[in-house]
């Protein structure tokens, strides 16, 4: 996998800004202030975890980085603990693994705050593209698979246009689902972070940042996908 990825990183062209150290240096600031400022709220959804489902209180999963290196995302685990061995791995409106809290959790972007710890270790940036499972990036193309050349983020141009994937997927049939996101999913929202990476700036970055941050207040359509 990752011999592939290396051999496609010189495929595309992105921005100075992209892999920058001033990238870097944003990272490490927001990350840190948001652990440090975020603290309050961070223990009380882990204690309401706790409460209302036990352990584990966070969610960890094998996924693929930068150049295809594997690290484990951390999230607040939003659904019942053994829904890891009894689902896919993609997750849609309706789901019945998520748990009460855990549907709360996910309209506010709340599951998302342990990758702040992911940021800091380096493994993440706060505007990138969405790290994705390996099983599902060995059955994407060489093209597509171009974006693991970029540091994956908390969010990006692709989550922006694809804010309301739970609902797109929740039309799918369900023996149709991994082969529809593959197949459609997976392949957009590659290019669009592909595109982005080519002309992202420290000022277009603070605009994903905000829209993400609002996102919960406003009305998300993910584009027309054809489901069937």
């Amino acid at each position: 996998m990752a011999a592939t990825t290396c051999a496609s990183v010189q495929l595309h062209s992105v921005s100075r800004w992209s892999l920058s150290f001033g990238k870097r240096s944003m990272d490490l600031l927001a990350s840190t202030a948001g652990l440090v400022i975020g603290f309050p709220v961070i223990a009380a959804i882990a204690a309401l975890i706790f409460l209302s489902s036990g352990r584990p209180i966070f969610f960890r999963q094998w996924r693929l980085g930068r150049d295809g290196q594997k690290f484990q995302l951390l999230k607040f685990r939003t659904m019942a603990a053994n829904a890891k061995a009894n689902g896919l791995g993609v997750t849609r409106s309706g789901d019945t693994r998520v748990t009460p809290l855990g549907r709360w959790l996910r309209k506010w972007k709340l599951d998302e705050l342990p990758q702040l710890l992911n940021v800091l270790r380096g493994e993440m940036t706060l505007v990138g593209p969405r790290p994705d499972l390996e099983e599902f990036w060995s059955l994407a193309s060489t093209k597509d698979q171009a974006v693991l050349a970029l540091t994956p983020g908390i969010t990006g141009a692709a989550s922006l246009a694809f804010c309301d994937e739970e609902r797109v997927l929740a039309a799918v049939p369900p023996g149709r689902l991994i082969g529809f996101y593959l197949e459609e999913l997976l392949p957009r929202k590659a290019r669009l972070d592909l595109d982005y990476a080519g002309r992202a700036t420290f000022r277009s970055d603070c605009d994903i940042l905000l829209r993400t941050l609002f996102l919960p207040l406003t009305r998300c359509r993910t584009p027309e996908v054809r489901t069937r």
